[in-house]
């Protein structure tokens, strides 16, 4: 337990150029507080004490601003930077040395029952207000774009922007906005309506045009 302990400390010193001392990092770091807590929530959660479970994890959440369901599983060095407004879902599994920002949720898209929420690879930074909703994983080494919102899986490597987000570079290379293989439904949307605007405009063109023959015929 205190070999755990020190890595999650060293992952603030690892992550977090502001960190000074061990003291500071133990006393003020709420992120580290809030996985401290889970890691007590999570041990009554397997027990099935679920009522006593939940008491801790609101508790938590009360005082550093950060909600981890006590079922979520967390796995080694994870660091939450400042960390207010982040929630983490019941079913949601965190691999190893993860970096999450503020505002960051990792929601569930339904009401469905079981695996609901999203499964984070090692090594993954999550920008501040992203969104990833839903049950599919985000792979190993990639970073998800501060306000993405992810609703679809995502390979390893991967950089991820927008909304709702889209693979933009993926093993260190750009990849072409208007790739085939990453629809995205805005830009589909933005194409169709443009050619209804050009059918649109063509028609209107052709009444003009049969207008004006039909009136130099009657002048005639």
């Amino acid at each position: 337990m205190f070999k755990r302990m020190k890595s999650d400390i060293q992952a603030v010193f690892d992550n977090d150029p502001a960190a000074r001392s061990w003291f500071e990092v133990i006393f003020t770091y709420s992120g580290l507080h809030a996985i401290w807590n889970h890691r007590m929530a999570h041990a009554f959660y397997r027990r099935r004490w679920f009522t006593i479970a939940r008491v801790i994890s609101q508790t938590s959440r009360f005082f550093t601003g950060i909600e981890i369901h006590p079922g979520a599983r967390i796995g080694n060095r994870l660091f939450i930077d400042h960390g207010m407004g982040v929630v983490i879902g019941e079913t949601c599994e965190i691999g190893d040395d993860v970096v999450i920002y503020q505002g960051v949720t990792l929601g569930g898209s339904g009401k469905e029952k079981g695996k609901r929420h999203p499964t984070i690879g090692n090594n993954v930074v999550i920008g501040s207000g992203a969104k990833i909703l839903g049950s599919f994983k985000i792979g190993d080494q990639s970073n998800i774009g501060a306000n993405s919102v992810v609703l679809k899986e995502v390979p390893p490597q991967s950089t991820v922007v927008g909304i709702p987000g889209k693979v933009v570079r993926l093993r260190g290379k750009p990849l072409d906005r208007l790739s085939h293989q990453l629809p995205d439904p805005v830009i589909d949307s933005m194409k169709a309506l443009q050619l209804q605007l050009e059918e649109m405009q063509s028609e209107i063109s052709e009444l003009k045009q049969q207008m004006r023959q039909e009136q130099v015929t009657e002048s005639k």
